[in-house]
């Protein structure tokens, strides 16, 4: 019998999809992801289902589309009726561990209203065991930091981008001001830290989420991370001449820059600051995640465990003049992802670079195919092992990406005010093809993108006549991938005269 599989399973938050070395990025070094993709699969056109953090680590963790799980923003409940990746490994005898958060939020029904954990989004995905929980009260880390001679903040959630006194670049410093804690104690090592110390004590095979946060805000590395990238050279921004011109797009962007919360830095200095630190937190993930393989390789375990590296979701970082993610753009749903899978049968593809379209949701599919566990029935993902084995895609597979994004606000309906909406109709939908991208907006008009000639997605085609019969074609995909994707519930079990008959459908 073989030895059951170790799983690592690892997300950096907030990390575009070409920001890596190995896909040719003209500025991020990221040569231990480089490393871990040659042997192993690189995802190159993966995407996101959703944005931002809670509603997209839901697709990922449970495997289905935003419009099944209905957690759609960052505090919307997470119904408890939804499986996940943990709750399948652990239901054939792993002990699933977090390192990190998930950012999921509690179902309320199973709680009592004085529940501390109905007073935060930062809840913990159900089956999950938190060894080291780590969220916005960093309480863990910034005591390892005190034990260490370091004096963190008195407000210990502003630790993350807690900083010394002085100018900062955009003010005529020479880089841009770093984290006030030395690399080797930030919270990325941190987390590292407790999870190797874990590893070390483990006497059963281990299903580890270590969820990092950086890059995500705020925009602060440790030396010599802060000055690793000039901000002069970091590559220039695809956007409008002003925020106003970019804004006649489309309403919704319109009001998206009007937003101080949403829009990118005037000044371009400070932009420019952002993105090289932007970059410098990416090249210090990948330092510790060089560290890690580097612990399990020593420790004779690299032979034994999946690895999987993903994000939740991308980031605009000047775009459009937007920052931060959300909306239709590809700078805030394409995503990394590698998969390194050690055993034989993936011995002919290590090294591959995938092109098909993948997202979020096959994580889950993957993972729990890879220990021999079960995937639900209503997963919406599929498991991407016939890619890591070196062989061509399945039959039916996806030909086009597809995201979901809810801008609505249960505490504020400003924005429904705004655009003349009600809480329901703030949505809208994408589907991405090859050459085309369609958006779909529930009750403001559509966009059309011609990528091939316009990849920079700033001119809206959608009354193109010379386009029309393609926008049609589009506007099918979209509806008949909802059709396809509707929550599928009970719908594989016929009660009969013989009993219950259970006859399963492929999603594709």
């Amino acid at each position: 019998m073989s030895t059951p599989l170790n799983v690592l399973f690892i997300t950096a938050d907030q990390w575009r999809g070409d920001c890596l070395s190995a896909l040719g990025h003209s500025t991020v070094r990221t040569p231990n992801l480089d490393s871990l993709a040659g042997e192993g699969v690189l995802f190159a056109r993966h995407y996101a289902n959703a944005a931002p953090c809670g509603p997209s680590r839901a697709c990922l963790h449970t495997g289905l589309y935003q419009h099944n799980h209905r957690s759609v923003t960052n505090g919307t409940p997470l119904d408890s009726r939804h499986g996940n990746w943990a709750l399948e490994s652990a239901a054939i005898g792993y002990d699933p561990v977090l390192f990190g958060y998930t950012d999921t939020s509690a179902d309320p029904r199973g709680f009592d209203d004085a529940d501390p954990r109905l007073r935060s989004y930062e809840g913990l995905l159900p089956g999950i065991r938190p060894v080291c929980p780590l969220d916005g009260e960093p309480v863990a880390w910034t005591d390892w930091l005190r034990a260490k001679g370091h004096s963190p903040p008195a407000r210990i959630d502003r630790a993350y981008g807690y900083r010394n006194p002085g100018p900062d670049y955009e003010d005529g410093a020479d880089h841009p001001r770093p984290l006030a804690f030395p690399a080797e104690v930030d919270e990325t090592a941190f987390l590292v830290e407790r999870l190797m110390d874990f590893i070390r004590s483990a006497e059963t095979p281990f299903v580890a989420h270590l969820s990092l946060l950086r890059p995500h805000p705020p925009f602060v590395a440790p030396e010599p991370y802060n000055a690793l990238y000039d901000p002069l050279t970091v590559p220039g921004f695809t956007r409008r001449s002003n925020p106003e011109e970019e804004g006649l797009q489309h309403p919704w962007l319109a009001w998206r820059l009007a937003n101080g919360a949403f829009r990118a830095p005037a000044v371009e200095a400070r932009l420019r600051r952002i993105k090289a630190v932007y970059y410098g937190l990416m090249t210090r993930v990948d330092a510790e995640i060089g560290r890690l393989v580097s612990f399990l390789k020593s420790n004779r375990l690299y032979d034994n465990t999946l690895i999987i590296f993903t994000s939740d979701h991308g980031e605009e970082m000047g775009d459009h003049w937007l920052l931060g993610k959300g909306g239709y753009f590809e700078g805030s749903y394409h995503i990394p992802l590698i998969i390194r899978d050690p055993r034989a049968q993936a011995n002919a593809g290590r090294g591959r670079i995938v092109d098909r379209f993948t997202e979020s949701v096959d994580v889950a599919p993957t993972l729990l195919a890879a220990i021999g566990a079960d995937v639900p029935p209503d997963c919406d993902g599929m498991d991407l092992s016939l890619f890591l084995a070196g062989g061509p895609a399945p039959a039916n597979w996806r030909s086009e990406a597809h995201w979901e994004f809810d801008f609505r606000s249960v505490t504020d309906p400003g924005r429904e005010d705004h655009l003349g909406l009600t809480s329901h109709q703030c949505a809208l939908n994408v589907v991405r093809g090859e050459r085309y991208k369609y958006v779909h907006f529930t009750n403001l008009p559509p966009l059309f993108f011609d990528l091939e000639n316009d990849p920079g997605e700033l001119d809206n085609r959608i009354g193109d006549p010379s386009l029309q019969s393609e926008i049609l074609s589009y506007a099918q995909k979209l509806l008949s991938w909802r059709m396809n994707h509707d929550e599928h519930g009970l719908t594989h079990i016929a009660l009969t005269g013989e009993g219950p008959v259970t006859r399963l459908s492929p999603r594709y």
